[in-house]
C-alpha cells in the first residue's frame, strides 16, 4: 500500500482518494492510516511487532499468549478481505480498483489513467501530529492485547500468580504509550482542529481514555496482587476489561453510529456485524474464563 501511494497509482481507489502529485512526502504516511482499511493494517502491523517480541521473550507463556494474539489478528485481518457473499461484503479491501468502486464515463476510455489525478489529503490532516499521533495511539490500542492475553493465559492454565510479573511489564508499557497517544490527541485538538477545548467531549476521544483508566486500575491491582496475594481477581478483571473496551471503542468509531456526533468517526462501511462478532468473541472468552476460575 505504501508502494502504491509513493508511485501514485491512482487506479487504486484508496490512493486516488488520499494522495496527490503535490502532496508532501511525509504526509504520504498520514494518508496510509486516514481510512478504515489503512488503520486496520496499522493495527495489524503493531500486533505483528508485539507478537515477534513475545516469541523472543514470553518463555513458557508463549503458546497461550500468542494463541490469543493470533485470534485477535484473525478478526482484524478479516476486516480488510473485501469478499462478497451475494450482496454482503465481508471486510473492506484497501486494494479495490477505482473503476470497480465508481461508475463514470471516463472508465470507458482505454487511456483513462492519464486523465485522472489524486484527490489528496484534507488540509486539516496535513499536520505533523497526523504523522506521529495515530501510530502512537494505535500502538497503545494494539498493546492492550498483551495484558489481556496474559490474563487469559493465567486463567487458562490455572497459574494465577506467575502471569502477574510479565503482565505488569506489558501493562506499564501499554499505559505509557496509550497515555502518550491520548495527550498527543489533546495537543493536536488545541492546535489544529479547533474543538474549543480539551476534546470538547468528543465521544471517540473519550472511548480511548476509558480503557487507559481501566489499564491503570489493572496496574494498581497487579501491584497489590504481586505484593500481598490479594486483588488477583481484580487484576484479571481490569486487564480483560481494557482490551474489550478498546474493541468497543473501535465499534463506536468504525460502525458509523457516531458519524453525526464526532469529527473522528469513520463513515459506515458495512463492518458493524464483524466488529460486534469481534467484541462478542473476546467478551465471552474473558467472562467465561473469569467466572469459571472465580474460586
Amino acid at each position: 500500500l505504501f508502494f502504491i501511494f509513493t508511485q501514485k497509482y491512482y487506479e487504486y481507489q484508496y490512493a486516488w482518494a488520499n494522495v496527490s502529485d503535490d502532496l508532501p512526502w511525509e504526509y504520504t504516511f498520514s494518508a496510509f492510516w486516514k481510512e478504515q482499511q489503512g488503520s486496520f493494517l496499522l493495527w495489524s502491523f503493531w500486533h505483528i511487532v508485539l507478537g515477534l517480541v513475545l516469541i523472543l521473550r514470553a518463555g513458557k507463556w508463549e503458546t497461550p499468549v500468542l494463541a490469543v494474539v493470533a485470534l485477535a489478528e484473525t478478526f482484524i485481518s478479516s476486516m480488510i478481505l473485501g469478499l462478497y457473499f451475494g450482496d454482503y461484503r465481508f471486510g473492506a479491501n484497501p486494494f479495490d480498483l477505482l473503476r470497480d468502486t465508481m461508475d463514470a464515463p471516463i472508465f470507458a476510455q482505454a487511456d483513462y489513467l492519464s486523465k485522472i489525478t489524486g484527490s489528496g489529503l484534507n488540509p486539516l490532516l496535513q499536520n505533523y501530529w497526523m504523522t506521529i499521533h495515530p501510530p502512537t495511539l494505535f500502538l497503545g490500542f494494539a498493546s492492550t492485547i498483551v495484558p489481556f492475553a496474559y490474563a487469559i493465559a493465567g486463567l487458562w492454565t490455572r497459574d494465577h500468580k506467575d502471569w502477574l510479573k510479565p503482565a505488569l511489564s506489558w501493562a506499564l508499557f501499554c499505559g505509557a504509550i496509550l497515555g502518550t497517544g491520548i495527550l498527543m490527541g489533546g495537543a493536536w485538538a488545541y492546535q489544529a482542529l479547533s474543538f474549543g477545548g480539551y476534546w470538547a467531549w468528543d465521544p471517540v476521544e473519550n472511548t480511548s481514555l476509558v480503557p487507559w483508566i481501566t489499564m491503570l486500575a489493572g496496574i494498581h491491582a497487579n501491584l497489590v496482587a504481586r505484593n500481598t496475594g490479594y486483588s488477583i481477581r481484580s487484576a484479571y478483571a481490569f486487564y480483560l476489561m481494557s482490551f474489550i473496551l478498546i474493541l468497543y471503542s473501535t465499534y463506536l468509531t468504525r460502525s458509523g453510529i457516531l458519524g453525526d456526533s464526532s469529527v473522528h468517526a469513520f463513515t459506515e462501511m458495512g463492518l458493524g456485524l464483524q466488529l460486534l462478532l469481534f467484541i462478542g468473541t473476546f467478551t465471552v472468552l474473558g467472562a467465561w474464563l473469569w467466572v469459571a476460575r472465580r474460586k
